[in-house]
């Protein structure tokens, strides 16, 4: 006899884990502010530029956009991966002395 499955469960499960990938997604975008000095700037500026880049129709600009973006991401994989490499302490040195230089 096959095993009845309890739909609550799975629909409970699957809510769960949507609910989990929306404050994954949440945090990731924060840290993309962050990560790229949005943080910086005037919420309501940052809100009005980023209406700006939706409401955007030329796909030059915004293939240019795209462009500078993977250029962004590329650059920080690659200074991630460098710190990483390095022992912990002497990597945070490191940093810590170029921001003050």
């Amino acid at each position: 006899m096959r095993k009845v499955r309890d739909f609550d469960a799975e629909l409970k499960a699957l809510n769960d884990r949507a609910k989990l990938l929306k404050q994954r997604k949440v945090q990731q975008f924060g840290e993309l502010i962050e990560a790229t000095g949005a943080d910086a700037l005037d919420p309501d500026l940052l809100a009005g530029a980023l209406l700006a880049a939706v409401a955007e129709k030329d796909k030059a600009t915004t293939s240019a956009w795209s462009r500078q973006g993977a250029q962004f991401f590329r650059d920080t994989s690659r200074r991630s991966s460098r710190r990483t490499a390095g022992d912990g302490e002497g990597g945070k040195a490191t940093d810590a002395g170029s921001q003050s230089a």
